[in-house]
């Protein structure tokens, strides 16, 4: 699979491979494959896997999913890598138990990366500091 978007033919879902890492040492790193969710402003990753890289909660944030359900989750800060696209650091989502773990807008923007949406590709996008 590499580290390139690809289409679940089931779901029609893009995925990918990343790096989840400790912003404040990302020798601590877990990869994992994701679902990549544009319409997601946060990532979302498991407590367990955010708990066995030494990140922590920071505060409590209410969520509003696509159903229009309100929930409520711990929010904290990772780092997110996809090996030879970009690197950056964000807001995570801790996940619970039955939560699916995903890559949000967010995320990507931090790593300067958008979706094509025509190839299903990460692309490069340029950021402004304005």
């Amino acid at each position: 699979m590499g580290y390139n978007i690809f289409k679940m033919k089931e779901n029609l879902q893009l995925k990918t491979r990343v790096k989840i890492a400790n912003p404040t040492d990302i020798s601590k790193y877990e990869e994992v494959d994701v679902i990549i969710d544009t319409g997601a402003t946060f990532s979302v990753i498991k407590r367990e896997r955010l708990k066995r890289l030494g990140i922590s909660p920071i505060r409590k944030k209410k969520l509003k999913l696509a159903n229009g359900d309100i929930i409520e989750r711990d929010w904290g800060g990772a780092c997110f890598i996809i090996e030879g696209k970009g690197e950056g650091v964000s807001d995570v989502i801790f996940a619970e138990e039955n939560d699916t773990e995903l890559l949000g807008l967010l995320s990507l923007e931090g790593m300067a990366l958008s979706v094509d949406t025509k190839t299903g590709e990460l692309k490069p996008i340029e950021l402004f500091l304005l």
